[in-house]
């Protein structure tokens, strides 16, 4: 096996490993983030959360496919490992990259639903009547 085969091996021997670790990481952890974005709701957070992991791997995996080709000559062990780390590098930024769009995408829902909730608040009375006034002619 030449070194440029070895080092499409390598990469995606480790990225895509990289990438299921991430996801499940984030799909373990990420639950409790969607209960208190979806108000508690447990079967609309379990939902949300699967299909956010379904496209993070999706996108992910695509994108490692998609970057195999290193577009340079690799002839020795350094070219393998000089190869390998940038794209290695490559799917670590696009990993967070899109880990951060997730977080900020589910903040500002979250936000929205705590600004919501307040102004249903400042709807209600402060304090339930407990007798109904009615004018006499």
């Amino acid at each position: 096996m030449n070194h440029l085969a070895a080092t499409y091996a390598l990469y995606v021997l480790l990225a895509v490993p990289l990438t299921v670790w991430v996801g499940r990481t984030l799909f373990r952890n990420g639950k409790v983030f969607l209960l208190d974005v979806f108000a508690g709701d447990d079967d609309l957070a379990s939902a949300v959360n699967s299909l956010l992991v379904v496209g993070f791997y999706l996108v992910n995996i695509g994108y490692v496919l998609l970057a195999l080709r290193i577009g340079t000559q690799v002839t020795t062990t350094t070219d393998a490992f000089e190869a390998l780390s940038v794209k290695l590098g490559a799917v670590a930024l696009v990993l967070g990259a899109l880990h951060l769009g997730n977080v900020y995408v589910l903040n500002n829902l979250r936000r929205r639903a705590v600004q919501s909730s307040r102004m249903q608040a400042l709807h209600r009375p402060p304090v339930e009547p407990d007798a109904v006034w009615t004018p006499t002619a």
